[in-house]
């Protein structure tokens, strides 16, 4: 973890940046920390359900009902049928209290699902290309409903909070120490990128990681193989090769799709347990 400080630090390579290094660095630590969670799936494949806020519950129906204005919904009878069956067995092995579960397929080319506080799914009609089975549409609804019993955004909303606290923090040592206006500003600078790359991006690919894990344990419950999971993403991964994407995976929310697949390799020895156990 100092490594990547160091290196978002260094582009503010000065005198300046060595005199707060200790400050930044610690800041940046007690935020890291903070953010810190009991895992959502252990490795047994028990999955521990995060309940969310009542107000991010009605923020996700508000949301999601803007989206049904904005967005087409498909007609698609195949893709409609197929997300209804797939609903059908996750919804009862899936514990998330109060949700008034909603799924909507959205005429869209780009392959991508999401879902949002309270119950309410949206997947893409170009989605269904990669996942091709119902096992592999299960793989992408699950991953995405287990961002919202992980309660991701609530634990990001949190991140956001200390790291805005650390900045604080910071500024005050730095003005306690006689730094400059312009100096202040660096420091800012210096810090706001370490934030960014050594906490906000780590624990945003750390939440996709613990996100196909609850899904795989979703879709075993459901009956599904989770070894259809490991299929799926390797679509992905090959759609995504075709698209020429190369940023680096410590600039990415995403974890690389490698990292991922191999990722859900080794957990998948946790899934198929629960899954055999049906």
């Amino acid at each position: 973890m100092n490594g990547i400080y160091i290196t978002a630090i260094s582009r503010y390579n000065s005198s300046l940046m060595k005199r707060f290094y200790t400050p930044i660095l610690g800041a940046l630590t007690l935020s890291f920390y903070a953010c810190m969670a009991p895992p959502a799936v252990d490795q047994s494949g028990n999955v521990r359900v995060t309940q969310t806020s009542a107000s991010l519950q009605a923020r996700g129906a508000e949301e999601f009902a803007l989206i049904k204005k904005k967005k087409k919904v498909s007609t698609n009878a195949t893709y409609n049928a197929q997300l209804r069956r797939v609903a059908a067995r996750l919804k009862p092995v899936i514990n998330l209290p109060n949700a008034r579960w909603e799924f909507v397929v959205f005429d869209d080319p780009t392959p991508n699902a999401f879902a949002l506080p309270g119950g309410k799914v949206g997947v893409h009609t170009g989605m269904f290309k990669i996942t091709q089975t119902d096992a592999g549409l299960a793989t992408v609804v699950g991953h995405e409903i287990a961002h919202v019993t992980s309660n991701h955004v609530g634990k990001q909303q949190m991140q956001r909070l200390g790291l805005v606290l650390g900045a604080i923090a910071l500024d005050q040592v730095a003005r306690h120490n006689g730094a400059s206006g312009g100096e202040r500003a660096a420091i800012a600078g210096a810090y706001g990128t370490a934030a960014t790359v050594g906490v906000a991006l780590p624990h945003s690919r750390s939440h996709e990681l613990e996100a196909d894990r609850v899904g795989t344990i979703y879709m075993a419950k459901a009956g599904y193989d989770p070894r259809e999971a490991v299929k799926m993403w390797k679509r992905f991964s090959a759609y995504n090769a075709k698209q020429g994407r190369n940023t680096p995976e410590f600039l990415r929310t995403h974890p690389l799709d490698s990292t991922r697949i191999r990722a859900l390799e080794n957990f998948m020895p946790v899934a198929m347990r629960e899954y055999n156990r049906r």
